[in-house]
């Protein structure tokens, strides 16, 4: 899918499953080559980002196939070490594989991952983390070589709750020798998936609420199935879509008790919450209140994937909003495209100061990451004519078939090979 066009203006109406965790099930998938043996994820999302991480996977000479929307993983015959800078390319998360590998093989060497233009999004915190293991790490021409026969655990202390060094220590230190603590460890609940999942292959990590980790190393881990939560940025992201477009949206497998932040968002800018059973119901028919100031921040806070999506709604909603992005200093290229379609917003460093409008004009426009795709996606179900989306290959990265979840609500969507 390299481009869609989208006739905007009509309310979405209709119900929607949310997949499987795409944050979550990435750490997962790089944790089952810790264990001689298999494991199975169900509710795993069939997602770009997931199938390049099944390439990894059986380049290492791992097993790996699918059981209706379960994907089995059998680690037992894997030889390799090295991960090919190709593949190690199209995602962030390949930097998940070092810790991962140094806990089963001792070694570990790949390239230093690509994925969204985000930034900097510097690897610091993992490759010293994986020094305060035990490891020698070697960074040369683009590639972090890091070896370490028996990693030992210790006390480290992170200076950013950063996800994904979090989840590499806890990958490298389940095989490691002794006690691993991570304090100001981060508290995103992928973060507790991981440590859930691991569990459940016999580890022993326990975790406390102030971002305290502690992993007793060496366990034996056995075969596991693991039922993966709901995608809480993706129900975010319908969320929206019913706010943006007027319509009313029910979400089943909403992931409620992560999502407080955004709820309360929604709630304070009038739009209507309904719980009932397993299903929540957004409507957004009602006028919407701007929301004053909104800033990003680590677990439990408003998330950063969220940040670009909401843009989209805010320019849409009458009065002045702004936005402090605290995460990723490049996540404002969305406001580029939306200004394209007639949004007003003004970029200050770290704010993003938004003027609602009362339309957005179909254009084309062009997506720079997955997030900011996903902008453009709501923008252009508001907007007023067509809108031409490139760069759609983004989108695919982490939305299932979103496409045809977005027809089957009532949206006018079509894609247009080039």
């Amino acid at each position: 899918m390299d481009c869609v066009e989208i006739r905007g203006g009509k309310p979405l109406c209709g119900r929607v499953e949310i997949q499987g965790s795409k944050n979550a099930v990435l750490p997962i998938l790089a944790a089952c080559v810790l264990h001689e043996g298999t494991s199975r994820i169900d509710h795993c999302p069939r997602i770009q980002d997931v199938f390049d991480t099944i390439v990894i996977l059986e380049l290492l000479g791992c097993r790996v196939w699918w059981e209706g929307h379960c994907l089995a993983v059998d680690a037992s015959q894997i030889s390799q070490w090295q991960i090919p800078a190709q593949i190690a390319a199209r995602m962030r998360s390949s930097i998940l594989f070092l810790g991962a590998l140094l806990g089963r093989m001792g070694k570990a060497e790949l390239p230093y991952p690509g994925g969204c233009v985000l930034g900097a999004r510097p690897v610091d915190l993992h490759i010293k983390a994986m020094k305060d293991l035990g490891a020698q790490v070697e960074e040369k021409e683009g590639c972090i070589l890091a070896e370490c026969r028996m990693p030992k655990g210790k006390e480290i202390t992170l200076h950013f709750p950063s996800v994904g060094a979090t989840e590499n220590i806890i990958l490298a230190a389940v095989r490691a020798e002794g006690v691993t603590v991570i304090k100001n460890a981060a508290r995103e609940p992928e973060i507790g998936e991981l440590c859930l999942f691991l569990r459940e292959k016999g580890a022993d990590i326990r975790e406390f609420p102030e971002g305290r980790i502690e992993i007793i190393g060496g366990v034996r881990l056995r075969d596991s199935r693991h039922d993966l939560e709901a995608d809480r940025i993706v129900a975010g992201t319908y969320m929206l879509a019913a706010a943006i477009t007027g319509g009313c949206i029910t979400i089943n497998r909403m992931p409620e008790n992560h999502m407080e932040s955004v709820t309360a968002v929604f709630e304070n800018m009038g739009i209507k919450i309904e719980r009932i059973g397993c299903d929540v119901i957004v409507d957004g028919s009602r006028k919407r209140r701007n929301i004053g100031f909104l800033e990003t921040a680590p677990y439990p806070g408003f998330p950063t994937d969220l940040q670009s999506p909401m843009m989209a709604l805010l320019a849409v909603t009458e009065g002045e909003s702004r936005i402090r992005e605290n995460i990723f200093e490049a996540r404002f290229k969305t406001a580029h495209q939306l200004k394209a379609m007639g949004a007003d917003i003004e970029l200050k460093e770290r704010e993003a100061i938004i003027h609602g409008v009362p339309a957005l004009h179909g254009t084309q426009v062009e997506a720079a990451e997955l997030r900011g795709a996903a902008a453009l996606f709501l923008a252009g179900l508001r907007a007023e004519g067509t809108t031409k989306i490139c760069g759609c290959h983004y989108i695919s990265r982490g939305y299932e078939n979103i496409c045809g979840i977005l027809s089957d609500l009532g949206a006018e969507i079509v894609t247009v090979h080039q």
